[in-house]
């Protein structure tokens, strides 16, 4: 099996991809997700992925590869030290400046977070054409790839979570809300005019992005989404085609799998 970790900022999500003949599968058989807290050991996320590991009837020793894609960097030598002890593997780390299966266009490729690589290298994998990914993460960013192959660049934006946070905690007076769909534009009281914000502001945001980005893409970009408000936000979005959950996920394998073939 191969362990794949997601780690962001707001939360870590992990995979497990059964191996098929020597390769892993397409799509991961388990699928957890933990809260980000920089105060927690090596030793505590351990014991709860094991914990994880048993309810699903999984064995440790089963795993024959940890493969990660990191934007926190404290979290780097804390899930390190975990692949080692507790998996007995060194864990491969995603970078821009690893073998990627896309050329990367920015101006310093080692700029790119590990999960926007891993997106962009799971939805060339998927459609072989040119592709926007839209990732609804602690920030909402949109990657943009060729059908040359290429990764374009992006564009990066705070989440409509760190938004709703920011307001309620800079303020005197504006509670935290929901992130949902209000029935109608115009609130009614403050809690539905801050979702109506939320909610249509973004809507308004990610559908002025997309028509810029595609315009900069040479031919017609398919939109896909992922992460954890992208069925809230994208179901109101003709562009997006697909929402896939497991996106960053798939992009680690296919990561992985270049890099042993090395």
């Amino acid at each position: 099996m191969l362990l794949a970790i997601d780690i962001g900022n707001t939360n870590i999500t992990l995979g497990i991809f059964r191996f098929d003949s020597g390769k892993p599968v397409r799509r991961p058989v388990s699928v957890w997700r933990l809260g980000t807290d920089q105060s927690r050991t090596s030793d505590e996320y351990g014991t709860k992925i094991l914990d994880l590991f048993h309810y699903a009837l999984l064995e440790a020793n089963e795993v024959k590869a940890v493969a990660i894609a990191s934007v926190v960097p404290k979290f780097d030598s804390v899930f390190e030290e975990l692949s080692i002890k507790y998996f007995k593997k060194n864990p491969f780390f995603i970078t821009g400046a690893g073998k990627i299966p896309l050329k990367i266009l920015y101006d310093n490729p080692g700029e790119v977070g590990a999960d926007r690589i891993a997106n962009a290298v799971a939805a060339y994998d998927l459609y072989k054409s040119p592709v926007v990914v839209i990732d609804f993460g602690t920030a909402t960013t949109f990657d943009c790839i060729s059908k040359r192959q290429e990764y374009l660049g992006g564009v990066i934006v705070p989440g409509p979570v760190i938004a709703q946070e920011s307001l309620a905690r800079r303020t005197a007076k504006l509670p935290k809300v929901d992130i949902l769909r209000p029935k109608k534009a115009i609130g009614k009281s403050t809690v539905t005019s801050i979702q109506s914000g939320l909610f249509y502001g973004y809507l308004g945001l990610i559908k002025e992005v997309l028509k810029r980005v595609s315009v900069e893409i040479p031919g017609r970009p398919r939109v896909i989404a992922t992460g954890g408000l992208a069925e809230l936000y994208t179901r109101n979005i003709k562009e997006v085609k697909a929402v896939i959950p497991e996106l960053t996920l798939e992009g680690i394998r296919i990561i992985w799998e270049k890099n042993r073939e090395v």
